[in-house]
């Protein structure tokens, strides 16, 4: 404990002791973000409030070997928000100016503690838009959503958040000042560090200012949900969309439990409650009779009765369409369930082909799932229920549950994770998607930014 009690102390003196907090409240605030059933208090918290805070604390750390925690919005499901004994989490939520909307250009400039939906919002104002759109928008931030290469709805027409960063302003372990890229689109100088920082997940940097590309926003969208009898159709539905050279801004599903639960949840406040799948498709562009028509496409290519879909006509009806699908998780939250959430990736033709025999295998263990996600990339949100089997024996099933869902995933040319990371709750199982090698050549590149493994450990690697 010596050297983190003198790291505070030295810390307070450098920045300021109004930044550094060991409330017992703080500390049980920022002891947890959204992973269930996981938590550490961390000895201190800072709240820096520029770069050259975050240098100092850096610097102090580093030379003291005291672990650091990056947090943004504390929104993150794998942990990796979440602090290691006898460290310190590092708050960025006081930097959260944007700083510049740089209309001409097509660029927003900002600090990393700025929330998604706020940059969203104001970028609008300017006739753009930022096109990254995580679930958690209205809470999460920029940097958070970097450290875990967040997607979103969006993605199937506008990528994720690495297709949107085009420079960083951020800070390595004893306090050296990196700024590469910036306000331009091209840059082949050098290796590129934004995509090594994008998804790293805070184990190499602390970013402190962000370049992110925008795009001019589309005059109209339509939102469009189709109930399907099983998950099959639905994504051969999708298919068959794409292959009709429609591209639409979201395609979203949710299979038959999904929507029993989120139909619970909204009291029955939900159309096509009694459907084996849904698929809630938006379609935007700047002609508003083109996406009418991209819209009878649809229909008639997957022949789709007049009384078997909807199409939301307002703002009003556009926001009880997509309250049902961001429901899902405040439904199984409300409800109190112990559970785990998997986010794996597959091939978007190979969902049914995934959910099927995931739905097999736990139905043979006796347990329950909530299966949605984004149809139109092949990213897939499991929810896994302990039900009435005790704490010991969860706790020992788990590794065994994970394992087989992995593996069905990767049979499937897929990944462990699509968006969420890694984290502390999958890096036992990194092994099973990557060769000694490549972990090796990963830790080398950990080992160049951080020596002394100061940043976020315990994340990522086993």
């Amino acid at each position: 404990m010596k050297n983190i009690n003198q790291a505070i102390k030295t810390i307070s003196e450098s920045i300021g002791e109004q930044k550094v907090s060991i409330s017992d409240e703080d500390l049980n605030t920022y002891s947890f973000d959204r992973t269930p059933n996981l938590s550490a208090k961390p000895n201190a918290v800072v709240f820096p409030e520029n770069v050259d805070d975050v240098s100092q604390i850096l610097k102090i750390c580093n030379d003291l070997n005291v672990a650091v925690t990056p947090r943004g919005g504390g929104t993150g499901v794998t942990g990796g928000a979440i602090a290691v004994e006898g460290g310190i989490i590092v708050s960025i939520e006081k930097m959260n100016r944007i700083l510049e909307i740089d209309d001409v250009n097509m660029i927003a400039t900002v600090e990393p503690g700025v929330i998604t939906g706020v940059l969203q919002s104001e970028v609008l104002k300017y006739g753009l838009i930022y096109p990254p759109d995580p679930a958690s928008l209205d809470t999460c931030s920029i940097a958070g959503n970097l450290a875990e290469n967040a997607g979103g709805a969006r993605a199937v027409k506008y990528g994720i958040t690495k297709d949107y960063i085009l420079g960083l302003e951020f800070v390595i372990p004893g306090g050296d000042i990196i700024r590469t890229g910036g306000k331009i689109v091209k840059n082949a100088t050098g290796y590129n560090l934004v995509g090594i920082m994008t998804g790293s997940e805070g184990t190499l940097g602390i970013v402190t200012k962000i370049f992110v590309k925008l795009l001019p926003a589309s005059l109209f969208t339509h939102d469009l949900l189709i109930p399907f009898e099983t998950i099959e159709d639905a994504i051969d539905g999708v298919t068959a969309i794409l292959k009709k050279r429609i591209t639409p801004s979201t395609i979203e599903f949710m299979e038959k439990d999904a929507i029993a639960l989120v139909a619970e949840y909204l009291n029955g406040e939900i159309l096509f409650p009694q459907a084996g799948a849904h698929l809630l498709i938006q379609i935007d562009g700047n002609c508003k009779s083109s996406i009418e028509e991209d819209i009878s496409k649809i229909l008639n290519t997957l022949n789709v009765k007049e009384s078997c879909y909807f199409i939301a006509k307002d703002e009003d009806e556009k926001n009880k369409l997509w309250e049902t699908r961001r429901s899902v998780r405040k439904a199984i939250e409300a409800k109190n369930l112990v559970f785990f959430s998997e986010d794996c990736s597959v091939p978007r033709s190979k969902i049914a082909e995934f959910l099927n025999p995931l739905k097999a295998y736990l139905k043979s263990r006796n347990l329950k799932s909530i299966t949605f996600g984004h149809a139109g990339d092949g990213n897939i949100h499991a929810n896994i229920f302990r039900g009435e089997i005790s704490d010991q024996d969860w706790e020992k099933i788990v590794p065994e549950l994970k394992r087989e869902i992995y593996k069905i995933a990767l049979t499937l040319g897929g990944s462990i994770t699509g968006e969420h990371g890694i984290g502390s709750l999958r890096k036992n199982y990194i092994t099973l998607m990557m060769s000694d090698v490549e972990i090796d050549l990963q830790r080398r590149i950990k080992q160049a930014f951080d020596p002394k493994g100061i940043l976020n450990p315990g994340k990522v690697f086993p």
